[in-house]
């Protein structure tokens, strides 16, 4: 018997992954601060939650499809008020980037109520993870993993245990990494062919077929050479965000990130632009006005 499913945050991936859940054949019971993200999944076959503080007591795993560990702790304190209610045997599924010590307290707080708690990280857009595309990379105990694999294979391609809790938010934050310094490296090379007189188009078509390849090129060089930012896929503010944790993790380990640091720079410079809500690929922005100077 599949287990039933409490489902917050609807947003652009919170709303793929229910939807994946629903076509598996989960009962979800969803509940969001938009109302009308909530119509929208009972019409595909959810039930609303009505109360939030309810969810607990009617589902076997919570899944949390929220911004950050701000919003994470607020929902868990003071929507579903798991720490005042309790719930032996209940697994909650964070999926948002979080700081891996916040992870470590947030599970470590949570199992003195009997419930474990999963941080349960995305690698993927929300094109990805609309296409079940996207990556599961979860830490926790391997028990309440393995209870959770039907629910990853049917929201994602795969999904991969990294060990105790707060290793599925390091690693996030590892793959983040290689992809904001694999955007930049992009942007760099796009403008000094721009720069040679070499075709920017024709360039990134080379750079595919090259030994250079990575997704970035797939994922944000059509962006980069259209120069389409809006409407964004992926939030250069939210990226931003996630490379100041990056940062402040290396801080914490004694790891140099200089080239992180480059990048936490140029993202920076583009904020100060009033930026934030473009694409991440707005990163050759940052090329275009150093170079054109």
């Amino acid at each position: 018997m599949k287990p039933t499913i409490g489902f917050v945050g609807l947003g652009l991936m919170g709303g793929s992954l229910s939807r994946h859940l629903l076509a598996a054949g989960f009962e979800l019971i969803v509940h969001d601060a938009d109302p009308d993200k909530v119509e929208a999944l009972v019409k595909a076959g959810g039930t609303a939650a009505g109360a939030p503080e309810r969810i607990a007591s009617q589902v076997d795993i919570i899944v949390l499809s929220l911004p950050d560990s701000k919003v994470v702790s607020a929902v868990i304190n003071d929507s579903l008020r798991l720490f005042e209610i309790g719930r032996q045997g209940l697994i909650v599924l964070d999926t948002s980037t979080a700081a891996p010590a916040v992870s470590v307290a947030m599970a470590a707080k949570l199992g003195e109520r009997g419930i474990e708690m999963l941080d349960s990280t995305i690698s993927g857009t929300a094109t990805m993870c609309a296409a079940k595309e996207s990556l599961f990379m979860v830490g926790g105990t391997k028990e309440a993993y393995e209870q959770c694999v039907p629910l990853f294979a049917a929201m994602a391609k795969d999904s991969i245990y990294m060990g105790p809790s707060g290793t599925g938010a390091a690693i996030k934050l590892v793959v983040n990494l290689v992809l904001a310094l694999n955007r930049m490296a992009l942007a760099e090379g796009l403008t000094l062919a721009r720069k040679a007189g070499l075709d920017q188009a024709q360039t990134l078509d080379v750079l595919k077929k090259s030994a250079a390849y990575s997704k970035a090129m797939d994922q944000k060089g059509p962006r980069m050479v259209n120069r389409h930012f809006v409407p964004p896929e992926g939030l250069l503010g939210m990226q931003y965000k996630d490379v100041q944790l990056m940062l402040e993790l290396g801080d914490k380990l004694n790891c140099p990130l200089p080239l992180l640091t480059l990048n936490a720079a140029a993202l920076a410079a583009e904020i100060a632009k009033g930026r934030d809500h473009w694409d991440t690929s707005d990163i050759i922005s940052y090329y275009d006005e150093r170079a054109d100077r």
